[in-house]
């Protein structure tokens, strides 16, 4: 069955960029950048298969946006100039094919790996001193440490649009820093950035502000998970704390809001049944719905909401998938994923070795 006149394949304005249709590859690590964090041409393939089909958006993997913010090794980075003229390639192959790209800002925090820690050269921080289960005692930031991390975003960001990139995603999810902030789980400060609703969004809140005023609100996106409870996160209470920040960010005018959904922890499926509508009806631009979706689900999704400017991200699927638009809007059947060779550092199998469609092939001959 052809799924052709579905809303997944009607054009969108997400930003600056009118997509053709509304697949999303999601941002997704996959430990094939070099030892110091510059992407490479492994890379370059990965992100030309999955642009299979034109108007499609990509999300890159998450960059860390500077060596202190780091926190596992052979991950991509955006700090230095040898990160922007590793992405360039990248993106500007992507775009010739017909595709856009965003790159996704990462800050580690709590959930830096020790022995990444220790291999660049940082100390581990977080808002608090608390630690994840089993990872490492994090230093709490001082306010100058704070506000320095606003100005580490601005020029990553910067340094994203200079490689090329159409916008930047803002990660503020899954247990990371900036998710740190947000959450009273990890952070007990007493400062201007804890202790209140309010106080633990203003960090994420000020960077929101500052990426837009430096490179244009509408080319900025922002990642956030409520539910998770991945990494230690999942606040008692965690629909106030979100509703504030939604609201607050919506205000400044960013390009999307992506929300993961609560069957998802990090890298695995759960039980999670809570839902985000309360969070979508707070938004009034594009929405990026994340987690475990399968080709009906979205086609369901989009359906369901036809009124509301709604994409779908895919993750493991379109890792086995390089031409998974195509094969959703012909109904077709996905290959599936070997999770085993995810992270596989720096090899090609499993990352572009999955096969595409016969049908797509013969098209391209």
């Amino acid at each position: 069955m052809s799924f052709k006149d579905s809303l997944l394949f009607m054009p969108l304005k997400l930003g600056e960029v009118e997509l053709g249709h509304r697949v999303v590859l999601s941002a997704l690590t996959r430990l094939r950048a070099d030892k110091n964090h510059v992407a490479t041409d492994l890379m370059k393939e990965y992100y030309l298969q999955r642009t299979s089909m034109p108007g499609g958006l990509s999300i890159a993997e998450s960059a860390s946006i500077a060596k202190h913010h780091g926190g596992m090794s052979y991950t991509s980075a955006i700090w230095g100039e040898e990160h922007v003229q590793g992405w360039k390639p990248i993106v500007d192959a992507v775009h010739k094919k017909g595709g856009f790209m965003y790159l996704q800002l990462m800050a580690f925090g709590r959930a830096a790996q020790l022995s990444a820690a220790e291999e660049d050269g940082f100390t581990i921080k977080a808002p608090s001193a608390i630690p994840c289960e089993g990872g490492a005692m994090p230093e709490e930031m001082t306010i100058g440490e704070i506000k320095s991390t606003v100005q580490d975003y601005v020029q990553a960001a910067k340094n994203a649009m200079r490689a090329g990139f159409d916008g930047v995603e803002i990660y503020a999810a899954n247990g990371y820093l900036l998710d740190q902030f947000i959450q009273d789980v990890s952070n007990q400060r007493t400062d201007d950035y804890g202790g209140s609703i309010e106080n633990r969004n203003r960090l994420v809140v000020e960077i929101v502000q500052a990426v837009s005023d430096a490179i244009g609100a509408e080319r900025v996106g922002i990642k956030l998970s409520p539910w998770s409870d991945f990494q230690g996160m999942r606040m008692e209470t965690p629909i106030p704390q979100f509703t504030d920040l939604i609201k607050r960010i919506n205000v400044v005018g960013i390009g999307y809001l992506n929300l993961i959904e609560s069957r998802v922890s990090g890298i695995d499926y759960t039980d999670g049944t809570e839902k985000l509508d309360w969070a979508w009806a707070l938004w009034d631009k594009a929405i990026i719905a994340t987690g475990g979706y399968l080709p009906e689900t979205a086609l369901e999704l989009v359906k369901k909401h036809p009124n509301t400017d709604i994409v779908v991200a895919f993750g493991r699927r379109y890792v086995s998938n390089p031409d998974l638009p195509f094969r959703i809007q012909r109904g077709l059947e996905l290959n599936p994923y070997d999770r085993s060779s995810f992270y596989k550092v720096g090899a090609p199998e499993g990352l572009i070795d999955y096969p595409f469609s016969k049908e797509y092939l013969t098209l391209q001959n």
